[in-house]
């Protein structure tokens, strides 16, 4: 018999491709498990015994190849950030290379279209895992920027191409996205026609382009309009409480939570909190947090009701001061951005934390994109020579600006959202008044800016 086939003393050859192969398609089941779960059941309920049995491995081969849940969820959106940057990849060199904008948006939504799950699993579940997570989020965003820039390397100073943040850009479509996937709605790729004409009205020579980049201006003057409402401490209960009603001895401990909850939110996010973290910040006892809230859930959902009820109050009122629509939008940007200044765990807890709180707060965020496209309405009434902007474009324009706040109150502890005001003004009139005079009214607005407070550096 010949030596390697069960002759004495010889080895039994291992076919190490086969075992290969095994292995790999193994691992794949399990990622393909944590998406199908995660896009189910949320982060929270994505855990290892959900996650095998969807793949149909059992346990010991689940720690072969992951340490523990975490581990399986940040692989499975590495892999699917990786086969997303491929898709644009190869669309944007399908183009020239002053198409590249366009040709990202192009290969996004056919991605989302091809690979539903898969999208929706980048685009939304991510932003429910945690701070690691929203890490390979962002890391995965900036690689589909570097690959539009490097694009736009070769791009003559003549050519025309979108003065918006290629970054914001993508951010604002992943939420513009996450929406529909997590709604299950068909013909996603219907969506380009609209999404293009979108990015072309902030169409400006590339040796004109201001606004790509998320350089902070001057800070802007305080909105004359915007109230000191704030998420603070309540006012210490008297020794022995004498006077005191149960009433108020109750919503002075629901204050005490809710000020906790956030500060954890910004310290260590939503997931990690406990509500015995809550407890000890609050210096309240388990009796009084279950007298208010029913879960941790119920507490965060909350915090996050507060602020979006008081970013809108404060937004609306200040809008409506103005007397064109123009000044409307400046007016109604500063209350916005000086009110997330003022309140930065709330910005926090609403921009950066939401998703992880879970379907209610998500559900809270998709209706605010729609609730804040009311002050973009009036610029149908600019356009009288240029073809009006989709609806679909108003909702891009929102969550383009959300993106915009995530990345500033994820990045910084004290965001400078008020320095980004040219960007965000930008992003709002452009598509109704022409890039060029929207710039004009912009930089009207800064120098009057500088003016009031020369001293204050960009």
């Amino acid at each position: 018999m010949p030596a390697g086939f069960g002759a004495p003393g010889s080895r039994r050859p291992i076919n190490t491709t086969l075992q290969t192969h095994r292995k790999s398609t193994q691992r794949e089941r399990l990622l393909s498990g944590m998406i199908a779960v995660g896009n189910r059941d949320g982060y929270a309920g994505a855990n290892v015994s959900a996650v095998i049995t969807q793949a149909r491995v059992s346990r010991p081969t689940f720690y072969d190849y992951f340490t523990d849940k975490d581990d399986c969820f940040l692989a499975a959106l590495a892999d699917a950030n990786e086969r997303l940057l491929g898709e644009v990849s190869v669309t944007v060199e399908r183009q020239a290379p002053d198409h590249a904008t366009g040709a990202t948006v192009e290969a996004l939504l056919n991605f989302a279209n091809a690979q539903p799950a898969m999208a929706h699993f980048v685009m939304s579940e991510a932003m429910a895992g945690g701070p690691r997570a929203l890490e390979v989020r962002d890391r995965g965003i900036a690689q589909i920027e570097q690959v539009i820039e490097q694009a736009h390397e070769s791009v003559s100073k003549a050519s025309a191409m979108p003065d918006i943040s290629p970054r914001m850009l993508v951010g604002g479509i992943y939420r513009l996205l996450a929406a529909r996937l997590r709604r299950g709605e068909p013909g996603i790729s219907g969506l380009l026609e609209d999404l293009l004409s979108w990015i072309k009205a902030y169409e400006q020579p590339a040796s004109k382009q201001r606004w790509r980049t998320l350089e902070l201006g001057p800070r802007i003057p305080p909105s004359p309009y915007l109230t000191d409402t704030q998420l603070g401490a309540p006012a210490a209960l008297p020794p022995g409480r004498p006077g005191v009603s149960k009433e108020e001895v109750a919503e002075n401990h629901r204050q005490r939570i809710l000020l906790a909850a956030a500060r954890l939110a910004e310290q260590k996010g939503y997931t990690a909190t406990t509500i015995a973290d809550i407890t000890k910040l609050a210096r309240v006892d388990g009796r009084a947090f279950y007298a208010a809230f029913s879960d941790k859930q119920d507490a965060f959902m909350a915090v996050h009701e507060i602020g979006v009820q008081q970013v809108m109050t404060a937004t609306a009122g200040a809008f409506f001061s103005g007397d064109s629509w123009p000044e409307r939008i400046w007016e109604g940007g500063r209350a916005f951005t000086g009110f997330l200044e003022r309140n930065p765990l709330i910005a926090h807890v609403g921009f950066v934390e939401a998703y992880a709180v879970g379907p209610g707060a998500v559900q809270r965020v998709e209706d605010s994109h729609v609730a804040f496209t009311i002050f973009l309405q009036e610029g149908y009434q600019q356009q009288l020579s240029r073809t009006p902007a989709s609806r679909l474009a108003l909702e891009a324009i929102i969550t383009t600006i959300f993106e915009i706040v995530y990345h500033q109150t994820r990045e910084r502890p004290e965001p400078q959202i008020s320095g980004l005001m040219g960007q965000l003004a930008f992003l709002a009139m452009a598509p109704f008044l022409g890039a060029a005079e929207a710039n004009l009214i912009i930089d009207e607005k800064l120098r009057s800016a500088r003016e009031e407070q020369p001293s204050v550096a960009p």
